[in-house]
């Protein structure tokens, strides 16, 4: 089954990557010195919530929303890369990375909830004005941010976050659709080999141009996580929730209509996940957004990591002041 998904990434639409993207205006946004990241917890909500953060607090604030399965882990090399003109500020959601993890009897896992409590941490850390930097899972908790409360969000900048029908490949017809419309046990087991090392390794080296460049610490990472006894209910419970993000995405794009948040696409267009026919799609909501397709895979920060940073720095240095 992980095999049809691979050949599914093989034929995926082959954009040309924006070329030139280290422009002289770039270049003219060099980093300072970075700031130390820190690492701390905070209790929002009874849970324990892991954040990493840097950057002076007084600056600009750019949140970075994580995608699945990973964490506020994927940021790592990103968060140096903004800190010293930024304040970075990175969660990882409930049952992932180093916060806690309630039973789903505990804890209920829908979107909705998750963003709640991304919402409650950001209040309780006094964050009311921020950007925000959506990837995968990402993209439902932040949009849901942005719709809330439109007069707090700056910035979107979307590295494979996904808001249109467009961006949903052929992999979610294989996997997710059957266990949307009945989530029995024969529909429930093939979903489940997206819990493997295999799968969670395919989203981190398919699509990419060298996969030599990425670091096995970002999947074994990602995979230890995942293994945790009682992580796969967890996981089962937000692809199954997954379903009532479409239907939204509508009033996201009113959002986008109405309120005109500066948008940046920076899009893997290789990704076996998330089309790049989603990230063109954004233009339609958004003519003005920046859009750059990249010859890069999901998790695009693993090997273009530096080159996003400075997409991201020259965008924001026009956008937030």
């Amino acid at each position: 089954m992980i095999r049809g998904w691979l050949q599914i990434a093989a034929i995926s639409v082959g954009l040309a990557a924006s070329g030139g993207f280290l422009s002289a205006q770039m270049k003219d946004s060099a980093m300072a010195e970075p700031s130390r990241v820190t690492y701390h917890t905070t209790q929002v909500d009874g849970l324990k919530i892991f954040y990493r953060e840097a950057g002076p607090k007084d600056a600009p604030t750019v949140v970075l929303l994580h995608g699945f399965p990973s964490s506020s882990h994927m940021f790592r090399e990103l968060i140096p890369r903004l800190s010293d003109k930024y304040h970075v500020v990175a969660p990882d959601y409930p049952g992932y990375g180093y916060s806690d993890a309630p039973s789903p009897e505990q804890y209920v896992y829908t979107f909705d909830h998750l963003a709640d409590t991304v919402d409650h941490f950001l209040t309780q850390q006094g964050i009311t004005k921020y950007s925000i930097y959506i990837q995968d899972y990402g993209s439902p908790v932040g949009f849901r941010l942005a719709t809330r409360h439109p007069e707090r969000v700056q910035v979107i900048i979307t590295q494979n976050g996904n808001a249109y029908d467009e961006g949903l490949s052929p992999f979610w017809a294989e996997y997710l659709y059957p266990y949307w419309k009945d989530p029995n046990p024969t529909n429930e087991a093939k979903v489940r080999q997206l819990l493997t090392l295999d799968a969670t390794k395919l989203q981190y080296l398919q699509g990419f141009r060298n996969p030599d460049v990425v670091s096995p610490d970002s999947f074994l990472f990602d995979q230890a996580k995942l293994d945790r006894p009682g992580n796969d209910k967890i996981q089962l419970a937000l692809f199954y929730d997954y379903r009532n993000n479409p239907p939204l995405y509508p009033a996201w794009h009113k959002y986008l209509r109405e309120k005109k948040p500066a948008v940046l696409v920076v899009w893997g267009k290789n990704d076996p996940v998330f089309a790049p026919a989603g990230a063109e799609a954004f233009l339609k909501d958004a003519p003005s957004a920046e859009l750059h397709l990249l010859d890069t895979g999901h998790f695009a920060l693993e090997e273009d990591g530096a080159e996003i940073a400075q997409l991201i720095r020259a965008f924001l240095a026009k956008n937030v002041h």
